[in-house]
């Protein structure tokens, strides 16, 4: 199979393989899973040779992202989408707590809804701050 790309979009895959190799094997460990490596080992090192060397350390044990490119910036997009998914999965859970005896996958999904808008609306205006647990640490309820 032939995949003919131009630099510019070359330059695009690898923040895309470099990316999506981080959201599966980032939370692993030494448990990661081989083949994404090897796929973004050569996606690098087309990059490297198609004229974009600093992107990529090519060493004896294959192709990796260069320590600049890691540290250019590409982790600020994947920061973008963890706080997405943090703030998506914060603002559910607590409406679907508030509601816990409503048919929230029925018919009071509008509720529902309202109540995860009024959350993320809280979030945009606050982050976190005004987010408070109680029993963790506190012996005094």
């Amino acid at each position: 199979m032939e995949l003919s790309l131009t630099k510019k979009e070359l330059r695009l895959l690898c923040d895309l393989v470099y990316i999506g190799n981080w959201v599966v094997n980032s939370p692993r460990g030494e448990e990661r899973i081989a083949p994404y490596d090897a796929i973004e080992s050569r996606v690098f090192y087309a990059a490297a040779k198609e004229g974009m060397p600093e992107l990529a350390d090519i060493t004896s044990y294959g192709t990796i992202p260069s320590q600049p490119y890691v540290d250019g910036g590409i982790h600020e997009a994947i920061l973008d989408y963890e706080d997405a998914c943090f703030f998506n999965i914060l603002a559910e859970e607590l409406a679907r707590r508030d509601l816990k005896d409503k048919d929230v996958d029925g018919e009071d999904h509008d509720e529902l809804q309202a109540l995860i808008d009024e959350y993320f609306y809280e979030f945009s205006l606050n982050g976190i701050d005004n987010v408070n647990v109680r029993g963790i640490g506190d012996k005094s309820e």
